[in-house]
């Protein structure tokens, strides 16, 4: 199995089940649990492929991913009331599932020898797509919007870095493995330590 098709699945899986968290939260059908989860999953990886013109899109050449969301989403409608604090947990894996899904998207790009600054921007969108999707669907502010919280930021530094070791002639684990590391540093940082960026904040017009 390649190296993106591993990165792929690992991505489906953990933003399937922030998905269902999500459908949780909302009091979701277990039709709404499967339908969240896999927006969820396989949103971003979608966007990546139609606009880098892959064909098959990643699921259904292999609709093995939509078994596994599906699965996933089964999974958390019988235990979700287990976990004592859902949203605690929903931001964690999100921030897992971003730095995994971070990595796929750039291999996905340079696999097709595209430019970086495409590899960067396919980093981010397969990154932070899906969980985007998950949250206008449901009816909440984006994580990916929340104010000044690195996110959307983390991927963009994830992305670069992984770009930049390619350029710099690193093995791909190596450099696929800092992408994801980055990501997760800054996401991890900005949920444990509040880290964020300066936000806008506007004045009284001058007289």
């Amino acid at each position: 199995m390649s190296a993106l098709a591993l990165l792929d699945y690992a991505s489906v899986l953990i933003f399937a089940l922030t998905g269902a968290l999500v459908a949780s939260r909302a009091q979701l059908d277990i039709v709404g649990f499967a339908f969240i989860a896999s927006l969820t999953a396989v949103g971003g990886g979608t966007l990546r492929d139609v606009m880098l013109a892959r064909h098959p899109i990643f699921w259904m050449g292999d609709p093995a991913y939509i078994l596994i969301a599906v699965s996933a989403a089964a999974l958390i409608f019988f235990t979700a009331h287990l976990v004592e604090s859902r949203y605690r947990w929903l931001l964690w894996l999100d921030a897992f599932a971003l730095a995994v899904a971070v990595p796929a998207g750039v291999s996905a790009a340079l696999l097709m020898g595209q430019p970086m600054v495409i590899v960067v921007l396919m980093g981010m969108t397969t990154g932070c797509m899906g969980g985007l999707m998950r949250d206008v669907v449901i009816g909440e502010v984006p994580l990916i919007l929340r104010q000044g919280e690195l996110y959307a930021s983390a991927a963009f530094a994830g992305s670069l870095t992984a770009a930049i070791l390619y350029q710099l002639g690193f093995e791909a684990i190596i450099m696929l493995g800092a992408g994801g590391a980055v990501t997760w540093a800054l996401r991890a940082g900005s949920l444990a330590f509040g880290w964020s960026l300066p936000v806008y904040k506007s004045r009284p017009p001058r007289r």
